[in-house]
């Protein structure tokens, strides 16, 4: 007889104490094992492999101030850190809704959760963008005390490589969300005008070199980030002047590498596109006093939150609303650096009592 089992395979090594490889980052990947070594990533003002560190979690409580019995609703589960804390705020006798459009961390955040004990009684987690959080109002029984919407991308997708949203490592250039609906950045600049793509990168990113980088890239066969990230660069090494020192070029290198991933990003996810629906969407969702809390951290997200809350307070569809962005404390910031860009509105629905600015 012939041995049909297939040949052991050694895990990756972790080598050394900072792991460079995503791969070889188990430990971190497996926290409930390496308590020690996701503590020491931590310390070190980084976000563990994986994971995602949640941003304004005592703000954003004090703003949405769930209560027992209240409805509520997480329009971007994510990693589920911030509904990891709301959901025991609304029992017993409340519900927390969790929405996501990652088909491929959702499953894992719900496992997550589940094992903090948190049964489909308290918690039902949908796999949804949020531009459609009104097709939840028959189960919420008609709207939402609270709505919260971190527009942020998740660690656990930057960090990644699989998923394609960094330059910092070799992976497919993909940028979707979610992986099995649109076209890929890969795609999208085989198809896309070069007219089209120097507008996205002024629109969705305030490029400066967006003419320059528009020619380089329209109409090219990108399939990995390492490779787009060599065009960005040549196209740079030819757009900066040759007088500039060496090392205020790569600092500009740098931040056009960062802005063009970002606005291909918003692209392929048709972001603002998203955020505009749910904008409008969320007054009838919200029950008469209902509070809504929105992380965004760009300011095109920024400025499209605080037109909608001015607007919708001077309708008289919100009763009172932030009159300034709340910031992550410096004392966040220095643990978290993805903290740093975070700015936080909120709004409260007409018919209720008043949120205090």
């Amino acid at each position: 007889m012939t041995d049909a089992s297939p040949p052991h395979k050694r895990r990756v090594r972790y080598s050394g104490t900072h792991p460079r490889q995503f791969a070889e980052k188990y430990k971190e990947l497996d926290p409930a094992r390496h308590a020690e070594e996701v503590d020491k990533v931590m310390q070190r003002g980084q976000t563990p492999a994986g994971m995602h560190r949640s941003i304004c979690v005592d703000e954003i409580l004090a703003i949405l101030n769930p209560q027992p019995g209240e409805t509520g609703l997480d329009a971007t589960l994510g990693f589920g850190g911030h509904t990891q804390t709301l959901v025991p705020r609304v029992l017993p006798g409340g519900h927390m809704f969790g929405m996501d459009v990652d088909p491929i961390e959702l499953p894992r955040t719900t496992t997550r959760l589940r094992a903090l004990g948190f049964d489909e009684a308290a918690l039902s987690t949908h796999r949804r963008n949020f531009s459609e959080m009104a097709s939840l109002l028959p189960q919420a029984g008609g709207g939402f005390d609270f709505v919260l919407a971190d527009l942020g991308v998740s660690s656990m997708q930057i960090d990644n490589p699989a998923r394609g949203f960094s330059f910092r490592a070799d992976g497919p250039l993909d940028l979707r969300l979610d992986p099995t609906a649109g076209q890929s950045a890969s795609e999208l600049l085989q198809t896309v005008t070069r007219q089209h793509l120097r507008d996205l990168l002024i629109d969705h990113s305030d490029e400066p070199f967006a003419i320059p980088l528009a020619a380089a890239l329209q109409g090219q066969y990108v399939e990995t980030t390492t490779q787009l990230a060599e065009l960005v660069r040549a196209s740079m090494q030819g757009a900066l002047k040759a007088s500039m020192p060496q090392e205020e070029r790569l600092v500009e290198t740098k931040k056009a590498l960062q802005r063009t991933f970002q606005a291909l990003r918003i692209e392929v996810n048709n972001e603002f596109g998203v955020l505009d629906t749910l904008l409008a969407a969320l007054p009838a969702c919200l029950k008469p006093g209902g509070r809504v809390a929105i992380l965004s951290f760009h300011s095109g997200e920024d400025r499209r939150v605080k037109k909608a809350f001015q607007t919708g307070q001077r309708d008289g569809t919100y009763s009172s609303v932030a009159p300034d962005p709340i910031r992550a404390s410096m004392e966040e910031r220095r643990a978290n650096s993805r903290s740093t860009s975070a700015k936080l509105r909120w709004a409260v629905r007409a018919g209720g009592p008043l949120l205090a600015a």
